[in-house]
């Protein structure tokens, strides 16, 4: 059976080497001296070797010490470097968190949200991956990163979602369009344009403007299509406001009244799994910032 090598002898042994003796290993450890030999005594009785010459007067070590001097010092070492980690990651010093988000929050709402970050933690790693809603699900359903902020159609087995805000829902048009200037818009007001769906237009499903997907015959997912498209007057869309690229100066943004429709902006996490201490510290900076931000 292998003997159990506690720290502290180890601590001592390399103390009385380094500082010339009993003596002097006892007064920099704060310790008695026949503390130090008891703990010296019982290390080289777990071993069956002595460390010490004996009877020498001096603190000089066996051929067996020689050999174990270098290894206690390299095992001391290896237990502060990860006490040292452990405690910085625990502590929110260092670590990694990968994150995903849909374009629309990581375009708008991420550059805030992460230039106070790494102020706040400037030793944790981040990774921010973009992609549509059902991409980001699947990241963190597949562990392929730590948190998901997006939107939930629906409730999902082995995820949690946090609701953050809720993004209204608003036509786009180019500024020269018939409907540009007409705000709110009631949804009526939306039959006889060509309407592009896009992966958002799911929101209007199960509501009354429910029945102007059927009569769409274009569907574009690429945002940046999509924009080309609409400032090419092919047509209008709908979109979260989020979602609205507002330094595209010939479209404009409408709020629709009626109905009056919202996408519920939250964090994705996987139910039963608990978050790494870098992931737990960028979950709460996201729920403050947000905060904050509603309450401006």
């Amino acid at each position: 059976m292998l003997p159990e090598l506690k720290l502290q002898p180890l601590r001592c042994v390399l103390a009385i080497i380094d500082q010339g003796g009993f003596h002097a290993a006892a007064k920099h450890l704060h310790r008695s001296q026949p503390a130090i030999s008891m703990a010296v005594g019982e290390l080289e009785s777990r071993l069956g070797q002595a460390l010490f010459e004996k009877g020498s007067g001096k603190a000089r070590l066996t051929p067996f010490g020689q050999w174990c001097e270098p290894r206690f010092r390299e095992l001391v070492a290896h237990h502060d470097r990860l006490s040292r980690d452990a405690l910085a990651m625990a502590s929110h010093q260092v670590g990694r968190v990968d994150i995903a988000a849909v374009p629309s929050v990581a375009s708008r709402l991420m550059p805030d949200i992460l230039a106070s970050f790494v102020v706040d933690y400037p030793g944790i790693e981040i990774n921010l991956h973009d992609g549509n809603s059902e991409l980001v699900r699947s990241m963190v359903l597949k562990a392929e990163v730590d948190l998901g902020i997006t939107s939930l159609w629906q409730a999902e087995e082995g995820l949690d979602f946090t609701p953050l805000l809720q993004d209204a829902v608003g036509v786009v048009c180019r500024d020269d369009h018939p409907l540009a200037d007409c705000d709110p818009l009631h949804w009526r007001e939306l039959s006889g344009h060509t309407l592009i769906r896009n992966g958002t237009s799911r929101l209007l499903e199960g509501s009354p403007a429910a029945g102007l997907l059927t009569h769409s015959t274009l569907y574009v997912s690429n945002m940046i299509s999509l924009t080309a498209m609409l400032e090419a007057g092919i047509g209008i869309t709908t979109l979260p406001r989020l979602a609205f690229q507002e330094e595209r100066r010939r479209l404009r943004f409408i709020a629709l009244a009626e109905p009056l429709l919202e996408r519920r902006i939250g964090l994705l996490s996987r139910t039963g799994v608990s978050l790494s201490p870098a992931a737990q510290a960028m979950r709460q900076h996201v729920m403050a910032r947000l905060d904050h931000s509603r309450s401006r």
